[in-house]
């Protein structure tokens, strides 16, 4: 690892306020704890506030961001990857998204690794999602968010159309399928929704406020009482 990265790591294992000594600063980078001493003198000498001595442990005080301008090699496959997956299977807000953090990304990167993001060859298919479904998932997110109730007509496997209002609580991708995971006010219960069977959807006009036994950690737990890791439907898939 170049010591630029290094140096980036560590600031980043610092965020959050947490206390990190030097002996397992260390372990994560791999290095003696006599460089990690070096290391973190020399950040300070670069006036970035961290606290702290050797034997004890250090900490950085609040307000301090230093901007990613170094990725590793690793990083940026990753990056790309990621970035063009969300763009052949996200929404059209996200897959806009995606094409200007790859943008961003180029312009923070050293002129020697500008081109390792063109050099990636890592590609998904460029249209997989239908503009519906691109449309619904930019609206369900955005509700998740902001905690807006949503109003689906929904239609299950045999065709059959339901109207629901749900609170909608978080949305997973299965590698070709989208599910809303959502609490079914006319069930009173967890329900699963593929978004490629919902025929439209359109926020209802309220909002709800995050209540206890409706909530995305009570769903994981019916879950594990279940003894099941996914959504696939009886938790049940509408």
């Amino acid at each position: 690892m170049r010591r630029a990265d290094r140096l980036f790591q560590i600031v980043q294992h610092f965020r959050g306020g947490r206390l990190v000594t030097a002996q397992k600063l260390g372990q994560w980078l791999e290095v003696s704890e006599r460089t990690i001493y070096r290391d973190i003198a020399d950040l300070q000498a670069t006036g970035v506030p961290i606290d702290g001595e050797a034997g004890v442990g250090y900490i950085m005080r609040e307000g301090f961001d230093l901007p990613p301008l170094m990725f590793t090699r690793d990083e940026i496959v990753a990056l790309v990857a990621g970035a063009r997956m969300v763009r052949a299977f996200g929404g059209a807000t996200m897959a806009r998204a995606a094409e200007e953090a790859l943008i961003k990304i180029g312009a923070v990167l050293p002129d020697s690794e500008k081109d390792r993001i063109a050099r990636t060859e890592i590609h998904t298919p460029m249209w997989v999602v239908s503009d519906a479904d691109r449309a619904a998932i930019d609206l369900i997110e955005r509700a998740v968010e902001s905690r807006s109730v949503l109003r689906l007509d929904y239609r299950d496997e045999a065709g059959r159309s339901t109207i629901r209002e749900v609170r909608p609580l978080g949305l997973w991708f299965w590698g070709k399928v989208w599910t809303l995971v959502a609490w079914c006010e006319m069930r009173g219960d967890f329900r699963a929704f593929r978004v490629d069977r919902i025929a439209s959807v359109v926020c209802a006009d309220r909002k709800f406020k995050p209540e206890k036994g409706k909530l995305l950690a009570d769903f994981y737990r019916t879950m594990e009482r279940h003894g099941e890791t996914g959504t696939n439907g009886r938790v049940r898939e509408q």
